[in-house]
């Protein structure tokens, strides 16, 4: 679990009260420096006013220039300093004698400066006079002739200025706190609605899964694709980046946009659903899943997990002919077994002469199906491929033929999937011919005629059979990536070979059609002098 501090809450908390507390301070302190240069102006402007008044009233002239023989200027002095709330009003002659004072023992007493007033300006400004620092005005005092006679000093006291001040501060204080309040509250709500998006998860839990997740995603050896709600990718690593040949998708693109049209498109967005879904590329025989993906009851997307079994593909299939030719090969060896046997029986009854005989004829009927394919067929791959596919055939009741009228040298299939392709359709054919219900019990279960011919550079190849054939409705079908009308036989996937086979004709400029006149008939055209495509 994160630790105190470590959690994005009080990270987001911490982040935002330090933001709050600096900015608060700052504004704190510069209001309050304004606030008193502000005080101290209006506390200036305010004794100048009560000093410039007292300072033209007559009776005060009169009063200093008498000597103030009625004692009136200590009480007019008083009162004016209580009527203003001044904190002191200090009348004083053009000798510096204090005719008025707050403090009474000091009337009569010359002042310590000079009595700067007499040059009939008001002076201004912060003293250190004998009640402490204060606000001060000095304005003359003047006859009627105008002429200054002394001044009037008026000031206020620092200490009534901070009350003041203190007043302001504490309406600035409750904001402050206000402020403060708001801010752990904003930032509470915040981290609440992160942690909501994040699923919870802490920010040092976020590292470690990102981390984890690079890790794994590129360590591994089976393609991995996330897609959002929205069909933009989110992951793609490197495995799924070869396998789609996809390799400048960019993450935020959506799949439409980086797969072409076509089955492997249709099973990435969902559009065909299943398990071990297959889809053939240029390059690879793909295995997809498709899971969706729910967070916090909430759909957030898929995962698509992608497998390579184009090698194994290949070797269930060489497999599978393996043991077809196997098959062949015992049946092969216990009708050989049957032949020698007659010999054998033949030579101890002294039948020489007929067991030569027989000899010859059993000679004559083996070579006779492989020199006529060897002679319409001049490349011997192909020529090979024919005579185990007849074989194969042969045991499973199928009479597998080569058109009278096929013939193809060795320069015109070089380079060329003819094998791939002639193999694949004889395998299907001979497939649909021996599992056809209708024909169970039959002796010979049924043919398959092949075709090829090279006319003007182009090779022609057919293979018909004279199974149940193909639905009119699924024929447009029969190419398309895991379609097939047979049940799997063992680990090898049904739906692969004709859509194998269609690739394999298509990157080699050719083409194949597909029809149903009796039973299945697949024509396809390979040209022999384009032969880049196949390399």
């Amino acid at each position: 679990m994160p630790r105190l501090g470590r959690t994005l809450a009080a990270r987001i908390l911490v982040g935002v009260l330090g933001i709050v507390v600096v900015t608060l301070a700052v504004g704190f302190a510069l209001f309050t420096r304004l606030t008193s240069q502000n005080a101290d102006a209006h506390a200036i402007d305010e004794v100048s006013s009560i000093a410039m008044t007292l300072g033209r009233d007559p009776a005060v002239a009169r009063a200093v220039q008498d000597g103030d023989p009625g004692r009136i200027l200590p009480r007019l002095g008083e009162q004016v300093r209580e009527d203003t709330k001044a904190s002191y009003v200090v009348i004083i002659d053009r000798s510096g004698i204090r005719h008025s004072h707050p403090n009474p023992a000091l009337i009569g007493q010359h002042i310590e400066e000079p009595v700067v007033a007499l040059d009939g300006r008001v002076h201004t400004g912060i003293d250190q006079g004998s009640l402490g620092r204060s606000a001060n005005a000095r304005a003359p005092i003047l006859d009627t002739a105008g002429r200054p006679v002394g001044e009037v000093s008026v000031g206020v006291r620092e200490a009534v200025l901070s009350v003041r001040l203190n007043a302001e501060l504490t309406d600035i204080a409750l904001y402050t706190g206000i402020a403060l309040a708001l801010g752990v509250a904003a930032s509470l709500l915040l981290a609440r609605a992160i942690k909501r998006v994040t699923f919870g998860v802490e920010p040092a839990e976020i590292v470690a899964l990102m981390q984890e997740r690079e890790a794994m995603l590129h360590g591994i050896r089976e393609g991995v694709l996330a897609v959002d709600a929205k069909g933009a990718i989110n992951v793609i690593n490197d495995e799924a980046r070869r396998l789609l040949d996809l390799p400048s998708a960019r993450l935020g693109e959506r799949v439409e946009d980086v797969l072409a049209p076509g089955r492997l498109q249709r099973i990435v967005t969902g559009e065909i659903s299943g398990s071990d879904l297959i889809a053939v590329t240029d390059e690879h025989l793909l295995v997809l899943n498709r899971m969706p993906v729910s967070v916090a009851g909430r759909n957030t997307g898929w995962v698509v997990t992608i497998r390579d079994r184009t090698e194994l593909e290949a070797l269930l299939r060489q497999l599978d002919s393996m043991e077809g030719l196997s098959t062949a090969l015992r049946a092969q060896e216990h009708e050989f077994s049957n032949r020698l046997h007659v010999l054998s029986v033949l030579l101890e009854l002294g039948e020489v002469d007929e067991a030569t005989r027989y000899s010859s004829q059993l000679r004559t009927e083996t070579a006779m199906a492989s020199e006529e394919i060897r002679a319409r067929v001049g490349s011997p791959v192909v020529a090979a491929l024919l005579v185990a596919k007849a074989t194969v055939a042969a045991e499973r009741d199928v009479v597998l033929s080569l058109d009278p009228a096929s013939r193809i040298d060795v320069q015109q299939v070089t380079d060329l999937p003819l094998v791939s392709v002639l193999g694949n359709l004889i395998d299907n054919a001979v497939d649909a011919v021996a599992d056809d219900p209708r024909t169970a019990g039959h002796t010979p279960r049924g043919t398959v005629d092949v075709t090829l011919t090279c006319v003007d550079d182009t090779l022609h190849l057919a293979v018909e059979d004279s199974g149940p054939g193909i639905p009119p409705d699924r024929l447009e079908h029969v190419f398309v990536d895991g379609y097939s009308t047979k049940e799997p036989r063992g680990a090898m996937r049904r739906g692969v070979g004709l859509a194998l086979v269609h690739r394999l004709v298509t990157r080699a400029g050719g083409t194949i059609v597909a029809s149903s006149p009796a039973g299945a008939r697949f024509e396809v055209t390979l040209p022999t002098r384009v032969r880049e495509a196949a390399s």
